[in-house]
């Protein structure tokens, strides 16, 4: 199953919320369907359908888990893709201007928004300005609205 990708962090919110909605409800139908299951003779009713109902309830919350996970552990942005980043990288290296290109880290703050920080060793008497405006530009292309450059003279 694919993670989901929320636009904001409301989109989160109100998933868990519908989620806990949901699953009280699978909990409530676990129980009728136990006593029932109990009505008419079945032994284990109980262990069986609250077995069913911590399955479903788990099917049901793995996509917010890894969300929420991938944004507490700060691992790549899944809204923006790595090539896309590998060919962002290959451009600002490609410049004349540029000596080297490292410590390049994107992860998102909140769902739906995408922060990284960079940094970009700059030829010594270069003025760094337009390559800050370029690496800007390349990476806000992508969608990513918060960056750090870190512009260093060698």
């Amino acid at each position: 199953m694919d993670a989901i990708v929320y636009r904001n962090a409301e989109d989160m919110n109100n998933h868990s919320v519908c989620l806990h909605v949901l699953a009280d409800s699978i909990r409530s139908a676990g129980v009728i369907l136990a006593s029932w299951f109990l009505s008419i003779g079945v032994q284990n009713a109980e262990v069986l359908c609250f077995g069913l109902v911590s399955a479903a309830v788990f099917m049901l919350v793995m996509p917010l888990f890894r969300a929420s996970g991938g944004i507490l552990l700060q691992m790549a942005p899944p809204n923006v893709p790595p090539s896309a980043l590998s060919k962002c990288w290959r451009q600002i290296t490609a410049r004349e201007d540029v000596s080297e290109v490292s410590q390049a880290r994107f992860w998102e703050l909140v769902p739906g928004h995408v922060v990284g920080s960079i940094s970009v060793q700059v030829k010594k008497g270069i003025d760094d300005r337009p390559i800050l405006q370029y690496v800007h530009g390349l990476y806000h292309d992508l969608g990513i609205q918060d960056l750090t450059v870190q512009a260093d003279n060698v």
